[in-house]
């Protein structure tokens, strides 16, 4: 079925993250990621994945799982650091006003350190 536009409606969720490791000066490949949405019961597990070799992973989320409201992304880079990371996990929450559009969170990352946010 296609929307009032032409163009085939989405069959799922677009969300998607970045890690560039800022003290290599590279993408943060093989990194686990997971996406999680709260609902009435808590935080629940949504989607999950690992960073692809240009540090990037795009959900696929189906559209009954995607829509406002709180979601947070947690990147576990601890293997990806080394056991000397500073931060073992690190947790991005952040909230869906409008699940039509685009979502992207980029984190940049050091072993002491990181900064996120919203892309496009």
């Amino acid at each position: 079925m296609s929307s009032a536009d032409g163009t085939e409606p989405e069959s799922h969720a677009r969300i998607s993250t970045h890690i560039l490791d800022t003290v290599a000066g590279e993408p943060a490949r093989d990194v686990y990621v997971r996406l999680e949405r709260h609902d009435t019961d808590g935080w629940r597990t949504v989607a999950e994945g690992r960073t692809d070799d240009d540090g990037r992973l795009r959900y696929q989320v189906g559209m009954h799982e995607w829509q406002a409201g709180g979601y947070r992304l947690l990147f576990y880079v601890e293997p990806y650091l080394g056991g000397k990371a500073f931060f073992p996990e690190i947790t991005v929450a952040f909230h869906v006003h409008d699940p039509n559009r685009h979502y992207h969170v980029p984190l940049l990352l050091s072993r002491y350190g990181y900064t996120t946010y919203r892309g496009s």
